[in-house]
């Protein structure tokens, strides 16, 4: 059971963190648009003998172009506001769930904390859907 969590943890950490060029997999440079398997080889070579520390650092490579540097600064991006939208949602049912256990611990009657926490609902969904609707 551990095991199977930690492997799916693991697979949505690729889909919510950016590609760190310097130790990114093969397969894992290949998910960018524009660089196929000749191209993460490149990469791949590059790194032994020099750092990469930015998308900028691959012009060095031949065969890498404006378009295929602006990819891969487009899916780091991409991949940012991917993890902050995510942390905004997070934030969100934080203060969803403090609200409601605030609503259950006070001296109201049930059908006041049912109505309550119905409008704390809601209003948690609206702002999540407001994340949603940014993209």
């Amino acid at each position: 059971m551990k095991k199977i969590v930690l492997v799916l943890l693991l697979g949505v950490s690729f889909l919510f963190s950016a590609i760190n060029l310097q130790t990114a997999s093969k397969n894992e440079l290949m998910s960018i648009k524009g660089i196929g398997p000749k191209k993460a080889d490149q990469i791949i070579e590059y790194r032994k003998s020099k750092q990469i520390k930015s998308a900028d650092d691959l012009k060095n490579i031949k065969g890498f172009g404006k378009g295929t540097i602006s990819n891969v600064k487009a899916e780091k991006t991409v991949n940012q506001k991917k993890m902050n939208e995510k942390k905004k949602r997070a934030k969100i049912e934080d203060k969803r769930k403090m609200k409601i256990q605030k609503v259950k611990n006070s001296n109201k009657t049930p059908e006041q904390i049912k109505k309550r926490k119905e409008t704390i609902n809601k209003k948690a969904k609206e702002k999540k859907m407001k994340i949603k609707e940014k993209k």
